[in-house]
């Protein structure tokens, strides 16, 4: 059988969930919030160019996405396809990990490459990368989260399951739990600018992964109607938050929560046809290489646009046609190096 959908890193294959359906109801909320990531940094372009208006607005659209993600990542631990045992929990993050290794190696050498120039020198953003924190890939942060989110809910899995002892997980597990603590003792230990231990869980990852599996784990979780309804009032609120109370929203935040719910509720069961499920499987399968390289995207089509389009009308359409631009190529070059069989190494 096909593998169900995950989050955007990755997601569980065949051998992993024998006999289980493929979920396209998650598989359409994937690639809807791999495109609404594009949209918000390039938003964040129209921003930083002085486009406040038109960056707000494209933010507020997409917001809701990487909590989406969480919640989608905390029904796949948890109810889609949970993990049987050690090997396989440390199999899953290696899917994480390998690519997000080549992808840091290569946003690192284009900003060399390209400019501007490192801040505060190559070797020192290469080591803030090993630590959880890397400008020149700034929208990896996501799976500084995501790792050890899936690894505690893994070992969690198979805590509650007996299964044997996870022994290398815990241990992996353990050595995340002390690294900020023992990050910050070496920094006062031997008086070197060392960067802080950003491989962390935040309680909000962790709250949208635990609801998120309830709620598409529901059977019936409630008329569609009013989840669209929720969708739509909730992204008014929250587009009026980011201009009256805070820009960005936190991802913990009311609003954002709000709307993230909404979406999830709202696409929840949802049938795709017969004819439409085929192309759907393999962009979902291609979204997390489209979010690896979407910046690289973002930076060549939206950046230059968002700098030189004028003010008014023209920059609202400037960023709908840039960030499509984006997110079509992104997908076009994930599902090209996925059919060269490059999936393993670039997502």
């Amino acid at each position: 059988m096909p593998r169900p959908a995950a989050a955007p890193p990755t997601g569980p294959t065949a051998k992993d969930a024998p006999g289980r359906e493929r979920r396209y109801d998650v598989d359409l909320l994937r690639v809807v919030c791999t495109a609404a990531v594009v949209l918000v940094h390039a938003a964040a372009e129209f921003t930083d160019a002085g486009h406040r208006t038109t960056g707000i607005l494209g933010d507020s659209a997409g917001r809701f996405a990487v909590p989406v993600f969480f919640a989608m990542a905390g029904w796949a631990a948890l109810v889609g396809s949970p993990v049987r045992g050690d090997a396989q929990l440390l199999t899953r993050l290696g899917r994480v990990l390998r690519p997000m290794a080549v992808w840091t190696v290569l946003y690192l050498l284009w900003q060399y490459a390209a400019g501007p120039s490192f801040e505060d020198g190559a070797a020192r953003e290469a080591g803030n990368a090993l630590s959880g924190s890397v400008e020149a890939a700034f929208h990896l942060w996501y799976l500084y989260i995501y790792v050890p989110l899936l690894l505690l809910l893994g070992v969690a899995v198979l805590v509650v399951q007996r299964r044997p002892a996870p022994r290398r997980s815990l241990i992996l597990l353990a050595a995340f739990a002390v690294a900020p603590a023992a990050a910050g003792d070496l920094k006062t230990l031997t008086g070197l600018p060392l960067p802080a231990w950003n491989w962390s869980v935040s309680l909000y990852a962790l709250g949208y992964a635990l609801a998120g599996a309830a709620l598409l784990a529901a059977r019936r979780p409630g008329p569609r109607g009013l989840w669209i309804a929720g969708v739509a009032a909730g992204l008014v609120a929250l587009t009026v938050y980011q201009f009256t109370v805070r820009h960005p929203a936190a991802y913990g935040s009311a609003a954002v929560a709000a709307v993230t719910f909404a979406v999830v509720g709202a696409t929840a069961g949802v049938r795709v046809p017969e004819r439409a499920r085929a192309v759907l499987r393999r962009l979902s399968d291609a979204s997390f290489g489209t979010y690896l390289v979407h910046l690289l995207l973002v930076m060549l089509l939206v950046r230059p646009a968002a700098q030189h389009v004028s003010h008014g009308i023209a920059a609202p359409l400037a960023l709908a046609v840039t960030a499509a631009g984006a997110v079509v190529l992104s997908f076009a070059a994930s599902v090209l190096w996925g059919r060269l069989g490059m999936r393993r190494w670039l997502g």
